[in-house]
């Protein structure tokens, strides 16, 4: 009994070992299927969706609209404004790309060919009509009405103007008097340069040299009050009237080609010869260079009065400094000329010397 109740607590501890372990192998099965699952799953639900996702959301739309949107605004909208103004300035180096006109070494005053040595010895006819020369003539002087040496006047201070542009003081210029109608013929000459209100004209050119202008210039016809002349608005118009100029000139050359009076044109040495048969009634009118027809009413003539202004014929006429035919000294008062004309000096010699002298109408063609 003792064998068999020991034998019957064996059996029992056997059975329920066996059970135990029975519960083991269950609970190790249960828990391998359970991991496979949960680890498959959720692999399959986390790692796909996150990556795929992730990649193709973030890395490909940020790329694209970044580069698009802000690399070719910046490029187009920074760059183009800014480079055009900067390069607006460019034309400020024009002004500097000319340089001024100056007066080479062999045309200084040390370097010239002149009459006499050391001095530049400048022709005018006598009398010295304003407003080309002003001033009194000193005592004993043999100047008339005015007095070329002062510097005032038109053609004087043009004169030493050109005389400075090559090197000379005042004290280095003489003047000598010179008759017009000696001066345009040809052959040597008593002076270096002549001012003298000397038209620039082809012909006159082959007897003598005439240099680039220094003052442009127009023809008008002077008269007295009374006379019918004055009536007269057209080129036409004057051909019914006697008309007279001094010999020589382009003021005479204009009535003969031009004007064409009907009456036989009176030709006279000299304008004070001119305003005595104009004084005489011997011609209805002088033609005279606009600015000495400005001197004839106001100075010379009593009641004087400009008929008008001629309208220039082909190309404006100009003043030119008259020289001896082929004179190496023509090129250096060019170089003077356009000095003087480049500074400002000639244009304020204009200013105080004639544009203060008055309007004239002009005649119509």
């Amino acid at each position: 009994m003792r064998f068999g109740g020991m034998a019957l607590v064996r059996m029992t501890r056997l059975a329920a070992l066996a059970t135990a372990a029975l519960v083991a192998l269950g609970a190790c099965t249960s828990a391998g299927a359970t991991s496979a699952p949960t680890a498959a799953a959720t692999a399959g639900r986390t790692a796909a969706p996150t990556s795929a996702p992730t990649a193709v959301p973030t890395a490909v739309p940020t790329a694209a609209p970044t580069a698009a949107s802000t690399s070719a605004p910046t490029s187009t909208s920074t760059a183009a404004p800014t480079s055009a103004p900067t390069a607006a300035p460019a034309p400020t180096p024009a002004p500097t790309a000319t340089p001024l006109p100056t007066v080479a070494a062999e045309c200084q005053a040390a370097n010239i060919q002149l009459k006499k040595p050391g001095v530049l010895t400048i022709g005018t006819d006598n009398p010295a009509y304003p407003p080309w020369f002003l001033g009194d003539p000193p005592k004993g002087s043999t100047w008339q009405l005015a007095d070329p040496t002062s510097g005032t006047g038109y053609e004087s201070a043009a004169a030493y103007a050109i005389a400075g542009a090559l090197g000379f003081s005042k004290d280095q210029v003489s003047w000598v008097v010179v008759p017009f109608n000696n001066a345009i013929q040809p052959g040597p000459k008593s002076f270096d340069i002549l001012l003298n209100q000397v038209d620039y004209q082809p012909e006159r050119a082959k007897a003598v040299d005439l240099s680039d202008g220094y003052f442009d210039n127009n023809q008008a016809v002077v008269s007295v009050e009374g006379n019918p002349i004055t009536k007269a608005t057209s080129v036409g118009d004057l051909k019914a009237f006697r008309l007279g100029a001094q010999v020589g000139t382009t003021s005479y050359t204009y009535i003969k080609d031009t004007i064409q009076p009907a009456a036989k044109v009176s030709v006279y040495s000299t304008n004070d010869l001119a305003i005595a048969g104009l004084k005489a009634r011997q011609i209805d009118g002088i033609v005279v260079d606009l600015y000495t027809a400005y001197y004839m009413v106001g100075a010379q003539l009593n009641k004087g009065v400009i008929v008008g202004q001629l309208p220039a014929v082909g190309e404006a006429t100009h003043f030119s400094v008259l020289l001896t035919k082929n004179s190496p000294l023509t090129a250096c008062v060019n170089q003077a000329l356009a000095v003087i004309k480049a500074d400002g000096t000639l244009d304020q010699i204009h200013k105080d010397w004639i544009d203060t002298q008055g309007n004239a109408p002009v005649l119509a063609p």
